[in-house]
């Protein structure tokens, strides 16, 4: 059979590689190779392989950070399930980090280095140079994926799948000269990350819009959990700044108020090491407190040889931003970081639509619940991508456990309150000297400038002040009601299909926060702010859609191809 992978990070380029033994395989990504998510992944990968821990420690771990939201079923089979995939890792030389250290081979029985991150009992996260795990990682697939026979279609935007009869059948593209194109396949695998450019301040890269979530949307799948979206606490609070990864907390910094208090001793008996919702929202407060002035992250205690050797990358950023922070206190402020919401599957991947699986940040299996749990992301890849590839081919169940509930009822939504569903401009309407799709060296053209017109400026800012780390009844109200009365833009470019899946995200993730009425994990709303026992731990989403033969965007020219 002939599968679409769309995505290429450790997700898709691990279904890419297993699948291709069996079948044909067609990669396509709308950047470079390495452009995802997993290349910017600095802690490292969550994995019970030591002599003191174990599946289950590393399953209730899981459960903690989960807020009592996590589905059992995939939280046991991503911690059982995930030392033989590091093992596949290891064996495909991903060159973690060893250690020398006799107390750290004396109790894990092996000399790969650990850290410890934010809710863990263990030292279990096993890192590579230092900061630069997923690089590591992305790097080491990329040249496994070069060994097979694989068809890579990078700089190749999703814009829609291709549904017939009730089945995906294929994808439409934007190609790399910015044409439409359709890839027919028997099966479409979705691994195209997550959607972290929703807000404005974001830990994710620039490809991160949420196309494969959005067009699962339109298509008809279910999606669930979309109010959950975890806001990582410490990015760099400068212009530009990226991730300042939860390790170094693990290996001892601080966070302190502008009066130099560790103000997170106050708020959990883990202090930093609390889970990320608890510790976002502290400093939030804290922030709140002293008038908006920036908390810091204090690892001045630290020995300056030992900081930078462990987190080489970071103190090239650190530096590079005006700070040494071996010697003084970096500023730092919550970030949008990661969905735990996505397109419905179970646990091999499988979605509401035959023909099509979804694995990675894209999905929802269940496994994160309400908050994923630090450095759980790498291994979640890795693990279903695996298990999903293996489903390819085999019969299809009559009924699915979708986000681990075969009795999941997803709530109904009218197309036309949900989504603008875009049809391609008259010519008349199309702007006069519009860009190159691909122009300025990056996918959807250069970094595009702020402008407060934009489409994606005002649905950010929206998403931002609106349904962020802090929601209320009537922010929601107003979120919806702004989403609602934006157009929507019809995919003629790469800036605007990626438009289109922010707009159709921001709606039903606006939707599922207003729906929502606790507090539960990263979804905090100041006007419930108790976790109510009696609530679903997931709620579920459907677009009502035409009963046609055939959807997927309209298009007078498109090429028909199954690469």
């Amino acid at each position: 059979m002939h599968v679409v992978v769309v995505g290429s990070g450790i997700a898709g380029l691990t279904a890419a590689v297993r699948t291709s033994t069996t079948h044909d395989v067609t990669l396509v990504t709308k950047g470079a190779l390495a452009d995802g998510a997993t290349a910017y992944a600095q802690g490292g990968i969550a994995v019970a392989l030591g002599a003191d821990d174990s599946a289950v420690l590393h399953q209730q771990d899981t459960h903690v950070a989960a807020a009592g939201s996590a589905d059992a079923r995939a939280v046991d089979v991503l911690c059982t399930d995930g030392p033989a995939r590091v093992r596949d890792l290891l064996a495909l030389g991903v060159p973690f980090d060893r250690t020398t250290d006799p107390d750290a081979l004396d109790r894990h029985g092996d000399d790969l280095a650990r850290g410890r991150e934010a809710a863990h009992g263990r030292w279990r996260v096993l890192h590579a140079d230092g900061d630069a795990t997923g690089a590591a990682v992305e790097r080491t697939l990329v040249a496994a994926l070069h060994r097979r026979h694989v068809t890579i279609l990078e700089r190749t935007c999703l814009t829609d799948l291709v549904v017939r009869d009730g089945q995906v059948v294929g994808v439409d593209v934007l190609d790399l000269l910015g044409e439409p194109r359709r890839i027919t396949a028997d099966a479409v695998l979705l691994a195209s990350g997550g959607a972290g450019h929703l807000y404005r301040e974001t830990t994710n890269p620039l490809v991160a819009t949420g196309d494969g979530a959005a067009a699962a949307w339109r298509a008809g799948a279910v999606l669930a959990d979309l109010e959950f979206v975890q806001f990582h606490p410490t990015r760099l609070a400068v212009p530009g700044g990226g991730l300042v990864s939860e390790a170094v907390r693990g290996e001892g910094a601080v966070l302190r108020d502008a009066r130099g208090h560790r103000f997170m001793t106050d708020r959990h008996p883990d202090a930093e090491l609390a889970p990320r919702d608890v510790v976002a929202r502290g400093i939030a407060a804290a922030v709140r407190d002293q008038d908006g002035a920036p908390v810091v992250l204090d690892a001045t205690a630290l020995d300056p040889a030992f900081l930078v050797a462990r987190f080489p990358g970071l103190t090239r950023a650190t530096l590079a931003a005006g700070y040494d922070w071996t010697r003084q206190a970096v500023p730092v402020a919550p970030a949008a970081h990661y969905a735990m919401g996505g397109v419905a599957t179970d646990t091999e991947g499988r979605t509401s639509l035959p023909g099509l699986l979804a694995v990675g940040e894209v999905a929802c299996t269940g496994v994160h619940g309400a908050n994923r749990l630090a450095s759980n992301s790498l291994l979640e890849g890795l693990v279903f991508a695996v298990r999903a590839a293996d489903a390819l081919g085999t019969p299809r169940p009559s009924r699915l456990r979708l986000r681990g509930d075969a009795t999941l009822v997803p709530t109904v939504v009218p197309a036309v309150a949900a989504v603008g569903r875009a049809s391609r401009p008259a010519p008349a309407e199309r702007p006069a000297a519009a860009e190159p799709p691909f122009a300025g060296g990056r996918p959807g053209g250069p970094q595009h400038p702020a402008d407060d017109a934009s489409l994606r400026h005002v649905v950010q800012s929206v998403m931002t002040d609106r349904v962020g780390l802090l929601r209320d009844a009537d922010g929601l109200a107003g979120a919806r009601r702004l989403l609602d009365a934006l157009p929507s833009p019809a995919p003629t470019t790469v800036r605007d299909a990626e438009d289109r899946a922010l707009l159709d995200l921001a709606r039903v993730t606006a939707l599922a926060a207003a729906a929502r009425t606790e507090s539960r994990g990263a979804h905090a709303r100041t006007d419930h702010p108790d976790t109510d026992p009696t609530a679903p731990p997931s709620t579920a989403w459907v677009l009502a859609l035409p009963a046609d033969p055939v959807r997927s965007r309209p298009t007078a020219a498109l090429q028909e191809t199954r690469a």
